[in-house]
């Protein structure tokens, strides 16, 4: 029995860890993966690859939800999925990240049955699963100066029938969805699969399905449905300067550019990552974690601007993204968009390059001490005065963005586009800005 508990703790001392990560939970996520970067601990793609399960966010409804798209439902569907010995772990308290990932190693080194709180972590909840065979997880390749091409990296599987939202969805030998017929542009009969994508996929907006009818590899529809959330009082975490300064609080410009330089290096880690530029979107994301951990403009411009260099040289890059998703700006302003997305008038790769440059200017901003404009509501995804929230406009753009292109391009268009589902779950007092509904 020693032996043995000596060689699951040898096996598990680097889990392949399972982000889910609920609307609204932002902070939770990032302060997760800062802790995961520090451990050396991968994010895996997938229930197959995971040892330890950590759910970011709220508990309430966990087992209560009700009907197809639950929170309950697909928590409970990817727990089944992964294969033992599994842990999992729920993370409400930023400030206890690394309690809980303890507590979660600790359980799959014990590899015992319980399903209690742990002491010494009130806001994380585990569970323990007996296990007879260990798994091995499959730890993501890290590539060098250039991106992989989608279909050549196994990192971030594009089928997403295995992390669907319900247990039908989950992509198990026995729940794959089946195939119909029908005829294509060129009039010849290929079968018509439906493919769900998220609500929880690496580098995936958090909250998300995607549902595709496919034909052949092309995508022929494209049904946006948000998982349901709670509406939440609280901001969402990336806009947050400006809606406080807008309710009257004093905010600086320079924390302003910090959350706005942060956002972008967020949004740039997951489209290098879903490009398959997995060093690319590591460094990245250091630069974003020493961005909200309060570093210095110069130190951060030392960080950010050789990343944006080697962005604008890659040539991998720019073959893999250019013509994926092109929205042209006078499109975009009719569908309501008023950020990045906007200002790029173009495809996937032009709203990178409206990040990078966003990046450079903001991450050189951040010890600007004068006072926030209370008029300047334009968080990272646009402007905050309006009706509807940007990523709302966003997620209303996807659908005609998607239909026409290749399966494989259509994590990249996403990734491009970035929505923020917190921006669709807050819930404003009357009368103050984004009071939308």
């Amino acid at each position: 029995m020693e032996l043995r508990r000596a060689l699951v703790r040898a096996a598990v001392s680097r889990p392949g860890v399972l982000l889910a990560t609920s609307p609204g939970a932002t902070r939770q996520r990032l302060a997760v993966e800062a802790e995961l970067a520090r451990r050396g601990w991968a994010c895996v793609g997938g229930p197959a690859e995971a040892d330890l399960f950590v759910i970011l966010g709220v508990r309430e409804g966990e087992d209560e939800a009700e009907g197809e798209g639950g929170e309950g439902d697909w928590v409970a569907a990817l727990w089944q999925g992964i294969p033992a010995p599994k842990a999992r772990v729920w993370v409400t308290d930023p400030g206890r990240v690394a309690d809980a990932l303890d507590s979660g190693l600790a359980d799959l080194v014990r590899g015992e049955h319980g399903n209690d709180h742990a002491p010494d972590a009130p806001d994380s909840h585990h569970e323990h699963h007996e296990h007879h065979e260990h798994h091995e997880h499959h730890e993501h390749q890290q590539n060098g100066d250039h991106p992989t091409p989608p279909s050549e990296h196994s990192g971030h599987d594009m089928h997403g029938g295995h992390h669907g939202h319900a247990g039908h969805d989950m992509g198990l030998v026995e729940g794959l969805p089946m195939a119909d017929r029908a005829d294509d542009r060129d009039g010849l009969r290929l079968d018509v699969l439906h493919v769900p994508l998220g609500p929880v996929l690496a580098d995936w907006p958090a909250g998300l399905i995607l549902r595709l009818t496919l034909q052949g590899d092309l995508v022929q529809e494209a049904t946006v449905e948000p998982v349901t959330t709670p509406p939440s009082p609280h901001p969402p975490f990336w806009d947050e300067p400006w809606l406080r300064t807008a309710s009257g609080e004093h905010i600086s410009r320079g924390d302003a550019a910090r959350r706005l330089c942060a956002a972008h290096l967020d949004s740039l880690g997951r489209f290098f990552a879903v490009a398959g530029w997995n060093d690319m979107a590591a460094r990245t994301r250091h630069a974003r974690d020493r961005a909200l951990a309060g570093a210095a403009a110069a130190e951060l411009t030392s960080l950010v601007r050789p990343l944006i260099r080697r962005a604008q040289r890659s040539r991998t890059l720019r073959w893999l993204t250019t013509g994926l998703g092109t929205l042209p700006a006078e499109q975009a302003r009719q569908r309501g968009v008023t950020g990045p997305a906007l200002v790029a008038d173009g495809d996937a790769y032009n709203r990178m390059l409206v990040w990078l440059d966003a990046v450079d200017r903001s991450a050189a901003d951040c010890d600007v001490t004068e006072a926030l404009d209370p008029a300047e509501v334009v968080g990272p995804r646009g402007r905050l005065d309006t009706p509807v929230p940007p990523s709302r406009a966003l997620l209303d753009s996807l659908p005609r963005l998607l239909e026409g292109t290749e399966f494989a391009c259509a994590r990249i268009i996403v990734a491009s586009l970035d929505p923020d589902l917190d921006e669709l779950t807050h819930v404003p007092a009357p009368g103050t800005v984004h009071s939308h509904g």
